[in-house]
């Protein structure tokens, strides 16, 4: 009988970081009353946030073009990743798909009606729902995209995630002991979110 010291976690672990999901979060402006869609893409692994655009109308031109923008954003880095988990939105089309395999990326839907196969994008979009755009008033589209990017800066080098033992997916500063230490605090995005570090 062979044994596999494998864990079905570490084997999880090990698939994930060759995974990256994607997805639209749709927000309504409030002096315009348009419906605008940001589209991201998550690296399952490290949890990192690729907000690559934000659009009224996210057509299958405009959805492959971001396609792109991710590529060259990714540089080298696109060899890592294996698999792309998507949604079955009309605004993928063959073409997307094609500029991913192109990379060597497969892209993976998932079965319709089950958002829970894309688990990842979607615990992402809630997160931005509940920490940014439930919480403010979204003006016009250019207020949006300001507003994403700076989310994601702070996602990306301050937010901590549980999978990554309270550790943000890039951090910007020396991990501190906040218990020995005395802290400040920086509100970002009007105070709707907080950052912590240690006072000088």
């Amino acid at each position: 009988m062979r044994r596999d010291h494998t864990t079905w976690r570490r084997f999880l672990r090990t698939q994930a970081s060759s995974k990256l999901a994607c997805d639209f979060s749709r927000v309504d402006c409030a002096l315009t009353l348009q419906r605008l869609y940001v589209f991201f893409v998550i690296e399952v692994g490290t949890r990192y946030v690729h907000v690559l655009g934000v659009t009224a109308n996210p057509d299958g031109a405009w959805t492959l073009q971001q396609a792109r923008n991710l590529l060259m954003d990714l540089g080298e880095r696109a060899e890592r990743f294996r698999f792309l988990i998507r949604d079955r939105g009309g605004q993928f089309t063959a073409a997307f798909d094609a500029v991913l395999a192109d990379a060597g990326v497969t892209v993976c839907r998932i079965p319709p009606r089950s958002p829970r196969a894309n688990a990842y994008a979607e615990r992402l979009v809630g997160t931005v729902r509940a920490e940014v755009t439930d919480r403010m008033l979204i003006a016009k589209e250019w207020h949006l995209h300001r507003t994403m990017d700076r989310y994601a800066r702070h996602y990306n080098s301050r937010h901590p995630h549980r999978a990554l033992r309270l550790q943000p997916p890039r951090s910007d500063r020396p991990v501190v002991d906040l218990t020995l230490e005395r802290t400040k605090r920086r509100p970002v995005l009007g105070g709707l979110i907080n950052e912590y570090e240690r006072a000088a």
